[in-house]
């Protein structure tokens, strides 16, 4: 199980100031959160270390690079072993429309969110890829309307 990190209001204050703006420099963030720049700097690095801060990216907008479509794709395995597992994930790690991929309870074994340039474009990778897979039984297509909320973590 993951350790619960303990964090302190200076730590948080720091969280939330990077997950709006992972650009800040270590003078903004230091005068946002109230500390001088070298002890703000040796507490960012401490949060990098622990693993609490994992990397830092830039947000891109999907359909602004020409993949407008999002389809959430539930896959049920034809047995869920270990062998099955490796295999599927392996093929999903080679699949660069599968942008999430998250191992599931309930009567789904995988939920996957494929984006693509068009919905040919996903029928392609559907029916070129993925159902020629030996270990899925079973797939499930869910195409979003639109997203009501976003966000890239917890809010500290």
């Amino acid at each position: 199980m993951t350790e619960i990190a303990t964090l302190d209001a200076i730590d948080r204050a720091i969280l939330h100031a990077l997950q709006n703006d992972g650009r800040l420099s270590i003078q903004d963030l230091s005068e946002r959160v109230g500390l001088s720049p070298s002890p703000c700097s040796r507490r960012v690095r401490l949060l990098e270390e622990r693993g609490i801060i994992g990397g830092y990216c830039a947000l891109i907008d999907e359909a602004r690079i020409g993949f407008p479509v999002s389809v959430f794709v539930s896959v049920k395995l034809e047995r869920q072993v270990d062998d099955a597992l490796k295999t599927f994930e392996a093929a999903i790690e080679s699949y660069p429309e599968v942008v999430d991929c998250w191992l599931m309870t309930g009567t789904r074994d995988y939920l996957l969110r494929v984006v693509t340039s068009d919905l040919a474009e996903f029928e392609a990778f559907l029916t070129s890829r993925l159902t020629r897979s030996p270990v899925v039984a079973s797939i499930e297509s869910s195409i979003p309307l639109r997203r009501v909320k976003a966000g890239n973590a917890r809010s500290i």
